[in-house]
């Protein structure tokens, strides 16, 4: 193979975090990164663009609770989850991006659509939530993105002390 036909095949590259994953999580995140992947590939031998492929490994990662991703984020201060996504096109360098949102279960919606728009580049916190919903996406409360596994880690760093029952936080 050429170095230019090399470098004209694409590449996905999913990963899981920055963070240290604990090794009885391993498994389950080197599963997660390759579904995400494998998700990706299928878009992309259908014909979708890469944009598309890109967004559907990611909200993969959003929605599974293994990954610092929207569900099943590390909690800020607060004991809330708060997020950002950023989105970029290369080609045009068109971008989006969202910061300290707490009611968006897939951040890189917003990202997505603040970048398809083209009205904005970046927006933060309510005002990107109230942009996400305008533009169609759903706000949900800020509990729905907490995990026991994060509750229990926020509790210890806050307190110093472990929870002795985590679903005793999520009963509304």
């Amino acid at each position: 193979m050429t170095q230019s036909a090399a470098a004209a095949r694409p590449a996905i590259i999913v990963h899981g975090g920055a963070w240290g994953i604990p090794d009885p999580e391993v498994k389950a995140h080197v599963h997660g990164v390759r579904l995400a992947s494998e998700a990706a590939w299928d878009l992309l031998d259908q014909g979708a663009s890469a944009i598309d492929a890109v967004e559907r490994a990611i909200l993969l990662l959003e929605d599974d609770p293994t990954f610092d991703a929207a569900t099943g984020s590390h909690l800020n201060r607060d004991g809330e989850v708060e997020l950002d996504a950023g989105f970029m096109e290369g080609t045009t360098l068109r971008a989006g991006a969202v910061a300290a949102v707490k009611r968006l279960r897939n951040p890189i919606l917003a990202a997505r659509k603040i970048m398809d728009v083209g009205d904005h580049i970046l927006m933060v916190a309510e005002g990107a939530e109230r942009y996400a919903a305008e533009k169609g996406l759903t706000l949900h409360p800020n509990h729905v993105l907490i995990v026991p596994r994060e509750l229990d880690r926020w509790e210890v760093q806050r307190t110093g002390q472990v929870r002795l029952n985590t679903e005793d936080a999520f009963r509304h």
